[in-house]
């Protein structure tokens, strides 16, 4: 009777240690398929989590830059393929956001080549990938936060900013300066496009209290034409 009872207490450690073993947010699984990066995780955070942006760099600890945001980030399993990843050192990571303002980063991983099948999700997810590159040009994903509206203005889209420290700084093409926006208050904002002057690609750089959370970029159409993300609503 105690040999059994050992035998069950171990049979209980290993069960604990592999369901623990299992990566939910903010940990992620990144791995090398074919010419593909996929990165991908398990959600646990329940209705919490309002976006999740998939962030890149060739150092582990800074310089990342969002490379895509994640169409339905309340998915229990979820992810994110890069279709076309760099060529050398390569990092990523995911930056979490939930209702209310507060915000996580993941640990940075370096791509590990997978030999295994991949899952029927994630196969699925490839598949859904290269549909959304046929609607949005060369695969360009806009953030939630900064993006062009269906009139071509610039909305920033920030939940939580009246208590937190938000402040833009917006770049050209060029990486040229075109104005800043410091202490962000108001959770909604829309700026006319006359602002920026001309249409294009424009870059910006979003930080709260001074703590760089998200470099990326958006694109002001000419006049007559739709905006890049005209399917954004306002929450």
């Amino acid at each position: 009777m105690i040999r059994f009872f050992f035998i069950l207490f171990l049979f209980t450690l290993e069960f604990a240690g592999n369901v623990s073993a299992q990566d939910t947010l903010p940990k992620i699984s990144v791995k090398l398929i074919s010419s593909k990066v996929l990165i991908s995780w398990k959600n646990s955070y329940g209705a919490r989590i309002s976006n999740i942006n998939i962030q890149r760099s060739s150092d582990s600890l800074k310089r990342f830059y969002t490379v895509g945001t994640i169409l339905n980030p309340m998915n229990r399993e979820n992810g994110y393929v890069d279709t076309k990843p760099p060529l050398g050192r390569i990092f990523y990571r995911v930056f979490v956001a939930f209702e209310g303002g507060d915000y996580v980063f993941s640990k940075s991983y370096k791509p590990e080549l997978d030999t295994t099948v991949v899952s029927e999700v994630m196969a699925d997810l490839m598949v859904e990938d290269k549909k959304e590159a046929k609607v949005l040009p060369s695969g360009f994903v806009p953030s939630k936060f900064v993006y062009t509206g269906k009139d071509n203005n610039v909305i920033i889209n920030l939940p939580g900013a009246e208590g937190r420290k938000f402040s833009i700084k917006f770049f050209d093409e060029a990486e040229k300066p075109v104005f800043e926006l410091s202490s962000i208050k108001e959770p909604y904002l829309i700026l006319e496009k006359v602002n920026f002057l001309h249409a294009g690609w424009f870059n910006y750089q979003l930080f709260d209290n001074n703590i760089l959370l998200e470099k990326f970029k958006f694109y002001i159409p000419k006049d007559g034409k739709n905006g890049t993300n005209a399917n954004h609503q306002r929450r």
